[in-house]
């Protein structure tokens, strides 16, 4: 309804990225950008072409802030890096993933790397919030946080995985997050360019979460990670010298824009292609491991997953490819105990079990939530509904569905036999 107002996009306390890859070094208000600059431009000092030996020349000076965290892999090292060249050009990235650090034991450092990888992001200390245990106190925390427009939101400490509340999810994969304001019958619309961390011991993220998070395993190797000396203190080295610091990350990135995006062989991340470019790659030109390694570990290791595929499995044996309603499912696996019904009973009662009792209507819409999503080659996938019920099968991927049919198979003397079709166009189909 402010017409007259241009439209404020985000803050940026640093020089930071236009979409063409130019470096707006200027404080201030920028029209093509919508971002508003709040930083001295003298206490940056950023190459206007930098050639490959000045990237490399940088990382060599990013990397020996973090010489005496205990990295468990070469990869974690590369993932703190991208999550400190994340927070220097958070306001220029649409979209980036949470950064999670994790460690074994308490006094590892993980905190301590939350805060330096939080100094390239501004200059404020930021503050640390207790993980919500609700969706509504999420989204609440989430909206006033933003409504702020803080450089970075931190979950300290976590004591339970990183679950998928709906609001995380969005402000992680949505350039704007919407809700009601507290108190007042009002709905308001904020921008989520925020950096996100968190630290836990022993925990990951989990289920939706997996895919938006780029995880940094540390790993003391000591007794007593708590008695350990340090010679050197990274975050008041970066705090008293914040802009030859965020300098080092944006030579990086325009590095590799100046080189022409040279191509790299790293796999697709969904909803975060930008971020991929402009910080997994530079990193991976520059010789290092790929950052987001942990999140097609956290992809592959994900409790939903394994579940999912121990029913798809033990739902095949038992079943075939034959459409099957959930009640005959459920029945079959409170009725036997040995074979394939044994397995199917087991994975049942994990996934809707409550009290002693499976549940029906949990195991149902947990099998609908799951559908087409493929673990193993196989999936489920709804079929037409007979006498009012709901039925579903396992199909492989290279089974397909025409208009209402997905059974691909039929069973023939105790053995599942793929049977051929010829189909009219527009025709419902069922096979017996």
């Amino acid at each position: 309804g402010y017409q007259h107002l241009p439209v404020l996009r985000g803050i940026a306390r640093q020089p930071y990225l236009r979409q063409d890859g130019s470096l707006m070094h200027h404080d201030g208000f920028d029209a093509p950008t919508g971002m508003f600059g709040v930083f001295d431009e003298r206490a940056f000092k950023v190459p206007a072409k930098p050639d490959k030996d000045a990237a490399l020349a940088a990382l060599g000076e990013l990397r020996k802030l973090l010489t005496e965290f205990g990295f468990a892999s070469a990869s974690d090292e590369a993932a703190a890096l991208a999550l400190i060249l994340t927070a220097a050009i958070r306001p220029s990235l649409t979209l980036a993933p949470m950064g999670h650090i994790k460690a074994p034991q308490i006094s590892s450092g993980k905190s301590y790397l939350a805060g330096l990888i939080a100094a390239f992001a501004g200059p404020s200390k930021p503050s640390a919030y207790a993980f919500p245990t609700k969706e509504d106190e999420c989204a609440k925390l989430l909206l006033s946080a933003l409504l702020e427009s803080t450089a970075v939101i931190v979950f300290d400490n976590l004591t339970s995985d990183l679950i998928p509340f709906k609001s995380l999810c969005s402000v992680l994969t949505e350039e704007f997050f919407t809700d009601r304001l507290l108190g007042v019958s009002k709905i308001v619309t904020v921008p989520t360019a925020t950096l996100f961390l968190s630290s836990g011991n022993n925990v990951d993220a989990v289920r939706d979460m997996a895919r938006r998070v780029v995880t940094v395993n540390l790993d003391p190797g000591c007794e007593t990670p708590a008695a350990r000396k340090f010679r050197a203190d990274p975050v008041t080295t970066v705090q008293s010298e914040r802009g030859r610091y965020v300098s080092h990350a944006l030579t990086i990135v325009r590095a590799y824009i100046a080189a022409g995006y040279p191509p790299q062989e790293i796999k697709a991340l969904g909803s975060y292609s930008q971020w991929s470019r402009l910080v997994r790659a530079p990193l991976v030109w520059l010789g290092l491991e790929d950052p987001a390694t942990s999140v097609y570990a956290s992809m592959a290791e994900d409790p939903d997953r394994e579940t999912l595929g121990r029913l798809l499995t033990a739902w095949c044996k038992a079943f075939g490819a034959e459409p099957t309603p959930v009640r005959d499912v459920i029945a079959r696996a409170e009725k036997f105990s040995l074979g394939a019904s044994a397995d199917l009973g087991d994975v049942v009662r994990d996934v809707a079990e409550e009290r002693g009792v499976i549940n029906r209507k949990r195991f149902g819409r947990w099998v609908a939530r799951h559908q087409g999503r493929i673990v193993a080659g196989q999936k489920f996938v709804r079929s037409t509904k007979r006498d009012g019920a709901e039925r579903w099968c396992v199909m492989g991927q290279a089974q397909e569905v025409v208009k209402g049919l997905s059974v691909v198979s039929v069973s023939h003397g105790g053995e599942s036999v793929s049977a051929d079709c010829q189909v009219d166009a527009g025709a419902d189909v069922e096979v017996f």
